[in-house]
This record gives C-alpha cells, sequence and structure tokens, in this order.
C-alpha cells in the first residue's frame, strides 16, 4: 500500500475547529479544502494473524498501485504495528459510493481479509506524486478521536480550551513537524487526523501530548506508525 496529504496554516486552523466543535455544530470546509473519502482496512473475517497468502498479497499490492497510478488514489499506505487497522487509503472520488466501490474492489477487501470502513474527509488538495520507483518512509498518523471529557456543550471553558488547541496546532505546524492535518467529516468518534514527519514515535507522542484539548481530555490521540511512498510528504 502507498501515500498520502499535508497542510497550511489555513487547514491547520479549520481543522482545529472541525475537531474541536460541539456535536450539534456542522463546519463547513473553508475555500482551500476539498472532500476526499478515507478508507480504514480493517481486520476481516478471513483475517490471519499469519498473514496475506503471498498470491492475495500480490493482487492486494498491484491493485493499489494501480489506484495510486490512475490518480483514485492520493495516497496509501500500511500501518507499522499491530493494530485493528491495517492500513489507510485516501481516494479522490466523485462521491462516498463511488469511493467505497474502488475500496471494496480491492482483492484483500473482496476476499475477507480485510474490511474497509468509510470516512469523509477534508484537506487541502496538496498531495505530491511519489519518487519513483517508490519506496517507503515511516511517517506517524494520530487519529484523533473523542475523549474522555467529550461534551456538545459550547461554553467560555470550551472555547477558551480551543484557542489554545488552536493555537498548539499552528506552533507544530509551523515547526515543520506536523505535516498534514484534515478533520472527518461525518461527526463521529472520530474527530480528524494528524501526521507528524518526526524521528521516532516517541517524538510524535510527546508533540501530540502538548495538545491542550489533549491534556484535558477532550480529545484522545490514537498513534501509529505509518509506512507512505517517500516524496508525498513535505
Amino acid at each position: 500500500m502507498k501515500r498520502f496529504v499535508t497542510c497550511s496554516l489555513l487547514a491547520v486552523l479549520f481543522v482545529a475547529v472541525a475537531v474541536f466543535a460541539p456535536a450539534q455544530e456542522k463546519s463547513e470546509p473553508q475555500h482551500k479544502m476539498i472532500e476526499f473519502h478515507m478508507a480504514l482496512l480493517k481486520r476481516g473475517p478471513k483475517y490471519s494473524a499469519s498473514g496475506m497468502p503471498k498470491d492475495l498479497q500480490s493482487e492486494h499490492v498491484a491493485n493499489v498501485i494501480a489506484l495510486l497510478d490512475s490518480g483514485k488514489a492520493v495516497i496509501a499506505g500500511p500501518l507499522g504495528d499491530n493494530s485493528d487497522i491495517a492500513g489507510v487509503f485516501v481516494f479522490r472520488a466523485k462521491s462516498a459510493e463511488e469511493a467505497r466501490t474502488w475500496a471494496e474492489s480491492d482483492p484483500a477487501v473482496k476476499a475477507g481479509f480485510f474490511s474497509a470502513e468509510m470516512h469523509p474527509w477534508w484537506s487541502e488538495d496538496v498531495m505530491k506524486k511519489p519518487s519513483s520507483p517508490i519506496k517507503l518512509t515511516t511517517a506517524y498518523l494520530a487519529l484523533l478521536t473523542r475523549g474522555a471529557k467529550w461534551t456538545p456543550e459550547k461554553t467560555p471553558a470550551t472555547e477558551e480550551l480551543q484557542k489554545a488547541h488552536m493555537a498548539n496546532i499552528i506552533r507544530l505546524a509551523e515547526m515543520k513537524k506536523l505535516v498534514v492535518a484534515g478533520p472527518f467529516g461525518d461527526n463521529g468518534q472520530l474527530r480528524g487526523i494528524f501526521v507528524f514527519k518526526v524521528a521516532s514515535i516517541d517524538e510524535a507522542r510527546a508533540l501530540t501530548e502538548t495538545d491542550p484539548a489533549v491534556q484535558a481530555g477532550r480529545l484522545a490521540i490514537d498513534l501509529h506508525p505509518w509506512l507512505v511512498p517517500e516524496g508525498v510528504l513535505p
């Protein structure tokens, strides 16, 4: 699997609002943001801890490369840990239905080895072509979720926490440590993602822990190493 997305300060400001906003408020995308569709590849009914059969793996990899070459997938890559999420696709599709069709056409999904959990996802359209030949490099994917102290209410206290959350995101982007950010568009448990380009998962974790919303328990972080093609991330 291979490839992914990036953020400017405008995008960072938007993701801060989108991941933090109360549940009853629907954030409108900024003019530079577009809707992609993210498929989280999870363990399917035929998943085996011993690994994917070689012939199925070959078909799966060939399909991923074809999706990337065609531009249907703007990034795809496996997670590098023993997570329930095995990998991630991001599709440039006309609709959620079209993206789902592409995800479910993957040989490993059709075989039941993986299942595809779909989410609308917003980002600036700043994807790059991977270097050729494709070589994978490790980034760190943080899934932002509703934390233990998440509430839908909007209060002066949550407004102040939001401002601090936004300021911290901008700081991390200016450090060029946070290179991708974007909110999910379906107002569920998953709020958004951060992608860090840093030396280790410990450094990425330390950066996520500087977020005031995470410190307050309003947001939580699910952090993973993510193998992506060289040349895609800034």
